[in-house]
């Protein structure tokens, strides 16, 4: 892909969500790395119910700490994987706790030490809370990029990654994440995506694709 069209496609996506940001509802670096554990393999918007009551009830590490892990169980019960997820927060806040003081390390090599804080997770962090330029790589901004083709459909999350920020100017990279998300979640959808006036489809070949697939009529029955 060429330059031009990398800028093509960064200027559209800019143009068309120049208001994304995270969706996650937070009030401080830690409540943001929380949130983002939580969604993983959940919506934003189940995330933000859950969060409501949960950041009230907890505000800082050792609050996590001081109840039973079936209480915190039972807190987040409505997102996916909760059990485990509600471990992996009880030994976050124990590192936290006994390595930072109860802080929230700010180098993304500390964070990803963290029980159920992953390379993503990072990302989103340094770069909403701290201000490092990061490009975090979710199911949209995997599913968008690869049918862009900025990256190739093969490639792994980490290698989306890389290409992106290889491709995307360093100083663009947290803007252009955000822009992503907005655009797969909200316009390229994993299900019906909207190919049919979508400023992109010059240069989306699985749009184009879709574009001559005729749709299956369905049968009368």
């Amino acid at each position: 892909m060429t330059a031009k069209k990398v800028r093509h496609i960064l200027d559209t996506v800019a143009d068309m969500f120049p208001q994304a940001h995270c969706e996650l509802h937070h009030s401080n670096p830690f409540e943001l790395t929380i949130a983002v554990l939580l969604s993983a393999q959940c919506t934003d918007e189940t995330v933000n119910k859950v969060t409501a009551s949960l950041f009230q009830k907890y505000k800082a590490p050792n609050d996590y700490l001081a109840v039973p892990l079936e209480e915190l169980e039972q807190d987040i019960r409505r997102i996916g994987l909760f059990r485990n997820k509600a471990k992996n927060i009880q030994g976050l806040c124990e590192i936290l706790m006994t390595r930072y003081n109860g802080q929230l390390p700010e180098r993304h090599e500390q964070l990803v030490e963290l029980p159920g804080v992953g390379r993503k997770t990072a990302n989103v962090v340094v770069s909403n809370a701290f201000g490092v330029p990061a490009i975090a790589v979710d199911t949209h901004v995997e599913r968008v990029s690869k049918r862009l083709g900025l990256a190739s459909p093969d490639d792994s999350v980490l290698q989306v990654e890389q290409k992106l920020m290889k491709k995307v100017p360093r100083d663009e990279w947290t803007n252009t994440h955000h822009r992503l998300i907005f655009f797969g979640r909200y316009h390229c959808k994993a299900q019906n995506p909207q190919c049919a006036g979508c400023p992109l489809l010059d240069v989306c070949s699985d749009g184009k694709q879709r574009m001559k697939t005729p749709k299956k009529r369905k049968s009368k029955e």
